[in-house]
């Protein structure tokens, strides 16, 4: 098993890392927004972490204290909220596709400023910053940081779906009027849940650039948008556990075609092809899931039914 978890150390983490940004995502739906922000509010996270790391607490030695890792995790956050506060003010006015491109903007806007020459010694420029030091002498060491911080997020969203809070977003996903009929403010309860969701991107994105060891413009992109959009949409976007088993799953999704080739159960060419064609698979199962599976593969009917079983 520790052999296991020592060839597989980077995808299992990488798995973990997915599931949280999926719930990221997961959050601005349960008030019923498609927002696309999450990719910048991850590459936030992790240019904080480039920054402090390699420019305010340089490591000559490649290595980094654990306390300096929270403490850019909290940073993070706590910007990421802010941030997510001033934008999501005005664009959650918004509705629909309207929002969804509007946080399309704020992606391409955050990338734009990291590629500009004003920000290249906080951003490294196009070229990025390089040699991240690593807090941990493994990959498998991630683990410690990253299942207590999914383990506390899905708890919590579990709880948040069941507080006042939670039934503002299911009411305003199920019908924004008339939630706003019967006293809930949906300004204000659209902007909590777009800025828990900025929250859990950029603690995602500071561990990311420690795990990757150099960051740069392409790690909050549209096209990552679109892969969080998939997260949700095929594990589901009713329920928490829905991002968190799509993320996971599609993550892990070219590396089993890759294993399956190394293995001979699917032959070298059409893994490799598969593997090298995954946006084109995960429209495909977009389209397919959005037919057969409106819901996702977890639905809270699923457990409902094992309940009364």
């Amino acid at each position: 098993m520790t052999q296991f978890f020592t060839d597989n150390g980077f995808l299992i983490v990488t798995m973990l890392l997915a599931a949280m940004l999926a719930l990221s995502l997961y959050l601005p739906l349960m008030a019923g927004q498609l927002s696309l922000a999450s990719p910048g509010f991850y590459a936030l996270g992790g240019y904080i972490a480039a920054f402090m790391s390699t420019r305010l607490f340089p490591s000559p030695d490649g290595t980094y204290p654990l306390a300096l890792l929270l403490a850019e995790m909290f940073i993070a956050a706590l910007l990421s909220g802010a941030l997510a506060v001033v934008v999501g003010i005005p664009a959650l006015r918004l509705r629909g596709i309207y929002l969804a491109l509007a946080t399309i903007a704020f992606v391409e806007i955050i990338r734009i400023l990291a590629l500009a020459d004003s920000f290249e010694y906080v951003t490294g420029g196009a070229i990025g910053i390089f040699n991240i030091p690593q807090p941990f002498a493994s990959q498998t060491g991630y683990l410690w940081v990253v299942v207590p911080l999914l383990l506390i997020s899905a708890l919590l969203i579990y709880r948040l779906e069941r507080t006042r809070a939670g039934r503002a977003f299911v009411a305003l996903r199920e019908d924004e009027l008339a939630a706003d009929a019967i006293g809930i403010d949906p300004t204000y309860y659209k902007v909590l849940a777009f800025t828990l969701g900025a929250i859990l991107a950029g603690t995602v994105g500071v561990i990311s650039a420690h795990l990757l060891n150099t960051w740069n413009a392409r790690q909050g992109t549209f096209d990552a948008a679109i892969n969080y959009l998939a997260f949700v949409l095929i594990g589901g976007s009713r329920s928490f556990v829905g991002p968190i088993i799509g993320g996971m799953l599609l993550t892990a999704l070219p590396e089993l075609l890759r294993a399956g080739a190394g293995v001979g159960v699917l032959p070298v060419g059409l893994a490799q092809f598969l593997a090298d064609s995954r946006q084109i698979i995960y429209g495909v199962l977009l389209v397919i899931g959005t037919i057969f599976l409106p819901q996702g593969l977890i639905t809270p009917r699923l457990f409902q039914r094992r309940r009364h079983s």
